[in-house]
């Protein structure tokens, strides 16, 4: 077993308090995937005030959008060019490609240009002022350059929508489910980590097609992309929403009050893709509550900020 860096818990524990002040941040997604990374991508870039978006790394996945994890970073690249294509910002430099596969007990982890880039800079980060990094897919990418350098551990702050809360039955949730390996590095190295859950609690942050219409459509190419991907993505709308889940991993740094949280034991992930308790284990962070008015009212106003 890897022997992690470990952080004083005088140093660990606040820094996963709510961040006070802008933070420089990384994100980690699966852009592909579904339809709310993309809002999470826009959110972010649209939220200069409360962070600096320094990178953009795509992360693999696997469903019937792709043909397996490499596939799925794939096309998660080329959706994050076109997000930026439609924001006017340039991927030079700024959009990466993360790992090709799923980490494997006993296997290398993988050496992409994502983790590599996200050990540079975190390297050149003070250990007093940590770098953000908001994941909303497997981590995969995360977990490998953790793996690849752990010091990284002692500048990096991990920000994770993954897994269900802790009273589900399991933890059969996508992001997690995918890669059982990755999340156990995450959970088990010590990096200082904010959990948001996705059952009962990202959950709540649904919307409509006739919400988006009046809010979203019209603000702009990236307004009306948002709004189309939403409209193509289910046949009947009648009486029905759909949960925009990532972009609460990006709120956290925007107003932690949005997400009420507190400080719990890290779990151990089972085989059996569910959570064993150890009260003798470290700490992190998780969210328990979500404001969804609060949190879709500010990305409304920030995309009719941009429209205009």
């Amino acid at each position: 077993m890897l022997n992690y860096p470990k952080l004083p818990e005088s140093e660990r524990l606040p820094r996963m308090d709510p961040p006070k002040g802008k933070v420089r941040m990384v994100l980690d997604t699966d852009t592909y995937n579904e339809i709310d990374d993309q809002f999470a991508v826009v959110y972010s870039l649209l939220s200069p005030e409360s962070m600096q978006v320094e990178a953009i790394h795509a992360a693999p996945f696997w469903n019937n959008n792709s043909e397996g994890p490499a596939d799925g970073m794939e096309k998660s690249y080329e959706e994050i060019l076109r997000l930026l294509e439609r924001l006017n910002v340039s991927p030079e430099g700024f959009v990466f490609r993360g790992s090709t596969g799923f980490l494997t007990n006993n296997a290398p982890p993988y050496d992409t240009e994502a983790s590599r880039d996200l050990i540079r800079r975190a390297l050149e980060t003070p250990e007093d002022d940590p770098l953000y990094v908001v994941a909303i897919g497997a981590i995969t990418n995360v977990a490998s350059a953790i793996l690849l350098e752990p010091s990284i551990i002692n500048r990096i702050v991990v920000v994770w929508l993954g897994g269900n809360p802790w009273h589900w039955p399991n933890t059969h949730e996508f992001n997690l489910a995918q890669d059982i390996p990755a999340a156990r590095v995450i959970f088990d190295s010590g990096v200082p980590l904010v959990q948001v859950p996705c059952l009962g609690v990202a959950s709540h942050l649904l919307t409509t097609l006739a919400e988006l219409e009046r809010h979203v459509k019209g603000q702009g190419p990236i307004g009306d992309y948002l709004y189309q991907i939403f409209a193509d993505y289910h046949a009947d709308h009648f009486a029905w929403a759909k949960e925009i889940w990532d972009i609460s991993a990006v709120a956290w740094l925007i107003n932690s009050a949005w997400l009420h949280s507190e400080l719990v034991h890290s779990p151990i992930v089972t085989d059996q893709k569910t959570y064993s308790l150890d009260q003798g284990r470290h700490f992190i962070r998780m969210v328990r509550i979500i404001n969804r008015n609060g949190i879709f009212r500010d990305l409304f106003e920030k995309l009719a900020k941009h429209g205009t």
